[in-house]
């Protein structure tokens, strides 16, 4: 992260602000885990985005629920495209306006990976926290992966082998379990 801090603007008085954005219950608790480890390092540091409820306890204001999100399959998502449109559209106007020092898409690749390019063109830093499972399969997907976030936290240390052989910027920052 120290890497990121150096790119992004200079933190607000009150403290840097990290948007974050996990889109079901996995995400909320990595969501948690990581907003607890930065505020031990960055005390001072403010969280803000689409939050679950462990994200919520351990101190994210939330712009919107994870439960919003929380759609799968193909064919269950379409009666609910129209409003994952709208709270996208939401997101990025509010994080476009708000101007945070990191943006940190929580999992929820889907959602995080069409936000992020927007998002890191304006000049936010963008991280993407768990690597999509491209190492296994659809492995071109990492000049997207590339374009669309400045790092990837990996939960696997076979992934930052990966991105680095194919030159794209990623940590392992270790599985939880």
């Amino acid at each position: 992260m120290r890497r990121i801090f150096a790119m992004s603007s200079a933190a607000s008085a009150a403290g840097p602000l990290f948007v974050l954005v996990a889109g079901e219950t996995s995400g909320d608790n990595l969501g948690a885990q990581l907003i607890e480890a930065l505020r031990a390092r960055v005390p001072n540091a403010r969280f803000a985005g689409i939050a679950g409820p462990r994200m919520i306890a351990a101190g994210c204001e939330p712009w919107e629920h994870a439960e919003s999100l929380a759609v799968m399959g193909l064919f269950e998502i379409l009666p609910h495209l129209p409003r994952l449109l709208a709270i996208r559209r939401r997101l990025i106007q509010r994080v476009l306006a708000e101007r945070p020092n990191v943006y940190v898409g929580v999992d929820a690749k889907e959602f995080n990976l069409r936000l992020a390019p927007r998002i890191k063109a304006a000049g936010i830093p963008t991280v993407q926290y768990v690597s999509p499972q491209i190492w296994a399969w659809r492995q071109g997907r990492v000049r997207t992966i590339d374009r669309a976030v400045d790092l990837v936290l990996c939960l696997l240390p076979f992934e930052k082998e990966f991105y680095d052989a194919h030159s794209v910027p990623a940590e392992f920052v270790g599985h939880p379990l």
